[in-house]
């Protein structure tokens, strides 16, 4: 959608918030996907269109339960040496409403949307339309500390970024840096109430539609974008449509509201397949293919888990690969682990195929029982057998609780 022009620094407020605003709630509310930057995962690309909330800090039962990882075949490292270079963990937060009011949101308001009814969280961000290269981009402000919980857990784990970013640099989506040609690292003008240089810190998935870059509360003053422009709110298990009428009935009806989970959601109504045979009999979507997966494939082992490794790994097929290690397919098997793990699921006949999601995901729950996924005791081990990192045990223990909570 084209955005006004910025005529002059006097009435940026305006066009930034009637920009942000129009390109915010004209566009399609996709959670983005962009590739992980962690060293310990062995292969796989970690693709989060997922969020979670509380952080399990789940503990390894048994090394001997570690076989080589699904995303690579690398040795597991000791317990000793995971425990050593675990980074540091963050409560997050899922955030399902994103409500924007070019006039901005008022401490009241605010208040009285945490006490509306499944309200878990609440959190207000600046925002407006500023120039970066001669181009508008959309910029929402921050505090770093606090929103950091309300990021892709791959972003939330971006520590070198984010430590930039509260020294008052910028980070911006993939898609935006290699439109604009950013460079880590390197000083940028921003132009909007005043025209700062600030220092670019890199790539991150932000998960919000049509949101370009973040900056931090300080440089959000400076570029003068609306204060509390907009809010986002967990709400949990509760009907779409009720928490809209809530959020108006608060905000009033000028409020453009974008609900963050209908895309996922209507991603679950058809699960594209690519192997031969009939469909029938086999899960319609992931949802389906999730459950059934654990049920046929491990029995003991909860569904929840398959739908959180599926969404970090790939966000559920949305990005199969093939990741810089050469990962491939909706559960991002390394094609040497998928020669001795691939399998056939759901009436699939021939060679195993490491990109038709009626095969993967059966086969991922069958290498998790083989770990141990079948037993709660040894669940964890199972899940480090599937990448061998402390930190992604933890992200999957926590979104699969999160599934749980959404889903039952």
């Amino acid at each position: 959608m084209r955005r006004l022009p910025v005529a002059r620094p006097s009435v940026l407020a305006a066009v930034s918030a009637l920009a942000l605003a129009a390109a915010i709630t004209g566009a399609s509310a996709v959670r983005a996907t962009s590739q992980h930057h962690a060293a310990a995962h062995h292969g796989a690309a970690y693709h989060g269109a997922a969020y979670h909330t509380g952080t399990l800090h789940a503990q390894l039962t048994a090394e001997s339960l570690v076989p080589p990882a699904a995303g690579g075949s690398a040795p597991a490292p000791s317990l000793g040496q995971v425990s050593a270079r675990t980074t540091q963990l963050h409560r997050s937060i899922l955030p399902d409403v994103f409500a924007i009011l070019p006039g901005g949101i008022s401490t009241t308001q605010l208040t009285r949307l945490r006490s509306l009814r499944h309200v878990r969280g609440v959190i207000a961000v600046d925002g407006g339309a500023v120039r970066v290269g001669g181009q508008l981009v959309n910029v929402i402000g921050v505090s770093p500390a606090q929103f950091r919980s309300w990021t892709p857990p791959q972003t939330a784990d971006l520590q070198g970024e984010w430590t930039a970013l509260a020294a008052g640099g910028f980070l911006a989506t993939a898609a935006e840096a290699g439109k604009l040609h950013l460079k880590t690292g390197h000083d940028y003008q921003l132009d909007g109430a005043h025209q700062p240089s600030v220092t670019f810190a890199g790539p991150a998935t932000l998960g919000l539609p049509s949101v370009d870059a973040l900056v931090g509360s300080g440089l959000s003053r400076q570029l003068g974008l609306i204060h509390q422009i907009g809010v986002l709110l967990s709400v949990p298990r509760a009907d779409v449509a009720k928490t809209d009428a809530a959020v108006r009935a608060v905000l009033g009806h000028q409020t453009r509201i974008v609900s963050l989970t209908e895309t996922q959601n209507a991603r679950q109504e058809q699960l594209p397949g690519n192997g031969t045979g009939s469909t029938v009999g086999r899960p319609a979507n992931y949802l389906d293919l999730f459950r059934d997966s654990a049920r046929r494939y491990c029995p003991g082992l909860s569904w929840t888990v398959l739908a959180a490794i599926g969404q970090i790994e790939s966000g559920d097929g949305q990005n199969d690969g093939p990741s810089s290690a050469g990962a491939l397919g909706p559960m991002q098997f390394m094609p040497s682990t998928w020669t001795r793990w691939g399998i056939d699921g759901f009436g699939e006949t021939g060679t195993p195929d490491i990109m038709n999601p009626y095969d993967a995901v059966p086969a991922a729950a069958d290498y998790l029982c083989a770990a141990g996924g079948g037993a709660p005791a040894t669940l964890p081990a199972a899940i480090f057998a599937y990448n061998h990192a402390q930190w992604y045990v933890n992200e999957v223990l926590a979104l699969a609780r999160e599934y749980g909570t959404t889903y039952g």
